[in-house]
């Protein structure tokens, strides 16, 4: 059974697709921080698809680590060439794998700093792109402002210190190319945040004027970020998607990627270092992102935690469970007609009525088998993100906040750490001891979970918002999450 390496691609079983170019003509173009799934689902897949094109040969993809859980990554790549194996999961049960061969090398920064620095700095580097997670940017949830106290950056801003985070090596290669004369790469965020290009042109910016106030104003003026929306549900790989993979296709492979057929990418066309041709594999050039973006993230990803709670607490351990239950279907359908569709603005070309629709029918997919373990994961980085935005809007404008109330309800006794039938909840949060600290205080203190500011802001001054969700919070403590949803759909 061959393994999936440059050495083994004549010879994988013809079920397999693969790179129908000459990976050895494939140079770096762009440095990419956070080589998870997501990143090798999207990313890496749509440059891969311009490669079989005869398309961006020079525009290869250098992956780095910075956490040390990233060595896994290195180790699973390193050996593979880079190649890996993305598995697309029809609802049907078909499964249509594809190598993809992209990425030229994977990288941990603390194993040679200067090594990442000179990729960074290379000429041929002319964007780097980043999947941090929405922690990663270091803001502070209710201000916006960068979180210069945050334990993760101290030691980036020692001065002369040797980078360990990307905004450290991001600044540092910046400085360096400065001085070389060589022209700016294009920064470009691929996270799930609202004006994640805005965003990571303040926190970059910020970080390097604490380090050179000097740098910092030239990074602002010179270093182009710009805003896209990414969206394709790509859930953990599991011990059984890489025995599958296997038995199914007779392919070893380290580390593959599982995904959903469903792909999008939104991108704004701020690019003055040159990109790749994206727009000709379906990637969406558009003069403003923020439509599209806030569809997203206020119907998928905050979709997402409205079912993530609930679901779990009601016995449910995967979405695509929930999503096949109709009292859940119809909760969140009336989350997104009544609460989050009146926060947008008008979506050019897209249908908001079938985009829904589309989105139960994408967790309903039982082959992605996307874990409500993994939706409930790192809470305090995408509730206030996600779903207090809109909570505030409709607050401000007089709408509907019902739902989106009894979400946060539900984040918060989850957060208490046991379940309806008693069996513990491994809370899986940055901010854990405190989300859990202030959940073990409600019961006396109906409004202890909402009173973090830096989560929620003042929320817990707006009547309109406390007597739904305390209500909610009541009824999740005494009737359980599914009758507290029965108990909604009948009006009760």
């Amino acid at each position: 059974m061959p393994h999936v390496r440059p050495d083994t691609l004549a010879s994988l079983p013809e079920a397999v697709a693969r790179p129908s170019y000459d990976r050895s003509k494939v140079t770096p173009g762009i440095v990419h921080f956070g080589v998870g799934g997501f990143h090798r689902a999207h990313q890496a897949m749509y440059l891969d698809a311009l490669m079989n094109e005869g398309k961006a040969m020079d525009w290869g993809i250098v992956g780095v680590g910075t956490l040390p859980q990233d060595a896994r990554m290195r180790d699973a790549l390193g050996p593979q060439g880079g190649l890996y194996t993305l598995v697309v999961k029809h609802p049907d049960g078909r499964r249509e794998p594809r190598v993809i061969g992209s990425i030229c090398e994977v990288l941990l920064a603390a194993d040679d700093p200067e090594k990442v620095l000179g990729a960074l700095t290379d000429p041929r580097t002319r964007i780097v792109s980043l999947t941090i997670t929405e922690g990663g940017y270091l803001f502070h949830p209710s201000t916006g402002e960068f979180d210069a106290s945050a334990a993760s950056i101290a030691p980036d801003l020692v001065v002369g210190a040797t980078p360990s985070t990307p905004f450290g090596y991001i600044t540092e290669a910046l400085r360096r190319r400065r001085e070389a004369g060589t022209p700016a790469f294009t920064v470009m965020s691929c996270d799930n945040i609202p004006g994640n290009g805005e965003v990571a042109k303040k926190m970059i910016t910020a970080f390097a004027h604490l380090k050179d106030p000097e740098l910092g104003g030239w990074i602002a003026a010179t270093v182009s970020f710009p805003n896209c929306m990414v969206d394709r549900i790509t859930p953990v790989t599991a011990a059984e998607d890489i025995a599958a993979l296997s038995a199914e296709f007779d392919v070893q492979d380290s580390w593959p990627v599982v995904c959903e057929p469903f792909t999008q990418w939104c991108l704004e066309d701020a690019f003055p270092a040159g990109r790749p041709p994206f727009e000709d594999v379906g990637v969406q050039l558009v003069p403003d992102v923020e439509p599209y973006e806030l569809m997203k993230l206020r119907l998928l990803n905050a979709s997402h935690q409205a079912l993530s709670y609930l679901g779990y607490l009601s016995g449910y351990r995967y979405a695509h469970e929930v999503c096949q239950d109709p009292l859940f279907t119809q909760f969140l359908l009336a989350y997104m007609d009544d609460e989050a569709t009146p926060t947008l603005h008008e979506v050019p070309g897209v249908d908001l009525t079938a985009y829904k629709h589309q989105l139960i029918e994408r967790f309903a997919n039982p082959e992605v088998r996307d874990t409500l373990a993994r939706l409930c994961a790192e809470s305090s980085d995408r509730i206030p993100k996600w779903l207090v935005p809109v909570i505030r809007a409709n607050l401000e404008h007089g709408g509907e906040v019902t739902r989106s109330a009894l979400v946060v309800a539900a984040w918060a006794r989850y957060a208490e750490g046991v379940d309806e039938q008693g069996e513990p909840i491994e809370v899986v949060d940055q901010l854990k001891e405190r989300v859990m600290a202030a959940a073990a205080r409600q019961k006396d203190d109906p409004l202890a979970f909402v009173e973090d500011e830096q989560l929620f802001g003042d929320l817990a001054q707006h009547e309109a918002f406390t007597d739904v969700y305390t209500r909610s919070l009541t009824s999740l403590h005494e009737i359980g999450a599914r009758a507290t949803l029965e108990r909604l759909r009948d009006g009760a």
